[in-house]
């Protein structure tokens, strides 16, 4: 059996950075752009009224 999986620590010390990475991704506000699209979609999904769609 060979020594290439990670020891209990390492594993530790992996799932604590992807966290802090993902975390500080989840912290990000969303760039201005991609702001005025989400308004967009907003707008045209609210002039089609309900049209039985959530």
């Amino acid at each position: 059996m060979t020594n290439k999986e990670p020891n209990a620590r390492t594993r530790q010390q992996i799932d604590e950075n992807l966290r802090r990475v993902f975390q500080e991704k989840v912290q990000e506000e969303l760039p201005d752009r991609f702001k005025d699209l989400l308004s967009q979609l907003k707008e045209q999904d609210g002039k089609k009224g309900s049209g039985g769609r959530k």
